[in-house]
């Protein structure tokens, strides 16, 4: 596992800081916010220097959601024991996509482009701004020959990366597959087009209070920006090499809403038949899951049509499992998000704990499961679904099982 986020860089950096109800929601430095009515977000932390994993002349010829990935990507690989050999280059595949790939590159560009005329736009553009391009910088840089390719279902990406990723190795394709998802999103075209069409919280004041998911007083998501990887291997591939298995992946569920541009579908149908895939998929009862990271966005319609949804396919254990919404705490990582929830799911099976939701102060009736508020829970966790849906009705989620090592 390789993580990037605002509550930090490195995957323990990131799981302390999730389990101690930390923040990574501040005032946005990366542009000027003067003209924007939201000003906060979930930014890379000031202490992280792009130098200290790469060198100015390739940062310079990237944009930062490949960068981002090309950082979790060596922490995922090293984590997973193979930076000193690769078994086989053809049999090791790269899956990673991003919502909206290089937009800060994009926009710069588009100013050069208006100032200097189409001379003035960097031979670079293109090759920096694709979606594909992180895929391909993380497969060139390790020599990685396997099926090699980039999705996008907007906020769903990342889970979408990891669920075509466990298809690929089952079906024979490869072996190992680096998937996920990255995202450089906190740019002044992607928060005057969230805030515009009102999506995005508005509590200036508090940045750290912001994102408060299944919260009554919740107005909005918060925007973040980051990678979450993880490497995934067939079993007995992995066994022979000796690695450490974290976690089994046993299911993976996809559905469409076919029902709204941004909006989910009424009581989330759309949602309850995606985690319903992942359930069957992965041949356990809805009463074996103990935990669910939700999509849990802080925006008031997804909050309340998940929590029904929930309500629909577990029933009465729908009230026993414990829910949280890690977004509380490191905003909405739109491509990535599913990727560093993943991590998020995989870690509270490893170490029984519960991350929180955070900023939960006065409960919302339409939303009234156990959303572990505020303080993280121990609790055995044998069976974890991750939750991810977005825009356009796209939804995926992702099951994971206790390994007994």
């Amino acid at each position: 596992m390789g993580v990037i986020s605002p509550v930090g860089v490195g995957l323990d950096t990131y799981w302390n800081n999730l389990t101690s109800g930390q923040s990574g929601i501040v005032p946005v430095t990366k542009f000027d916010t003067s003209d924007c009515p939201v000003k906060i977000g979930g930014e890379i932390p000031t202490d992280f220097n792009l130098e200290d994993f790469l060198d100015k002349k390739e940062i310079k010829r990237l944009d930062n959601f490949s960068i981002y990935a090309l950082i979790a990507a060596d922490e995922a690989i090293r984590h997973a024991g193979l930076e000193d050999g690769i078994p086989d280059m053809d049999r090791f595949g790269v899956v990673v996509g991003s919502g909206v790939g290089g937009l800060l590159t994009m926009e710069e560009q588009n100013k050069r482009l208006l100032r200097r005329g189409s001379r003035g736009v960097s031979p670079l553009f293109i090759p920096m701004y694709i979606l594909d391009i992180a895929a391909g910088h993380i497969s060139m840089k390790w020599g990685l020959k396997g099926p090699n390719y980039a999705v996008v279902s907007a906020c769903a990406t990342g889970t979408t990366a990891i669920g075509d990723a466990l298809r690929h190795i089952q079906h024979g394709d490869a072996d190992i597959i680096i998937a996920g998802g990255t995202e450089a999103c906190i740019t002044p075209i992607a928060y005057a087009g969230f805030a515009n069409m009102k999506a995005l919280s508005r509590r200036n004041d508090e940045p750290e209070k912001a994102s408060r998911p299944f919260e009554a007083d919740r107005d909005g998501f918060v925007m973040g920006e980051g990678a979450g990887l993880v490497i995934l291997e067939e079993l007995e591939h992995a066994q022979q090499r000796g690695a450490r298995i974290h976690a089994e992946l046993i299911g993976y569920g996809a559905t469409a809403d076919a029902y709204h541009i941004t909006a989910p579908a009424p009581g989330g149908e759309g949602a309850m038949r995606a985690m319903k895939r992942a359930v069957n998929d992965g041949a356990v009862e809805p009463e074996d899951v103990d935990y669910i990271n939700a999509h849990g966005t802080s925006t008031p319609f997804n909050d309340k049509n998940e929590s029904q949804a929930i309500k629909t396919l577990f029933g009465e254990h729908a009230y026993k499992l414990n829910v949280s919404s890690t977004k509380s705490m490191t905003g909405h990582l739109l491509g990535a998000a599913g990727g560093i929830e993943a991590i998020a799911a995989v870690m509270a099976i490893k170490e029984n704990v519960i991350p929180p939701t955070i900023n939960y102060e006065t409960p919302d009736p339409e939303c009234d499961l156990n959303y572990t508020p505020n303080s993280a829970v121990e609790k055995s966790v044998s069976v974890a679904l991750s939750n991810t849906f977005g825009f356009g009705g796209h939804n995926a989620v992702l099951l994971f099982r206790e390994w007994p090592n």
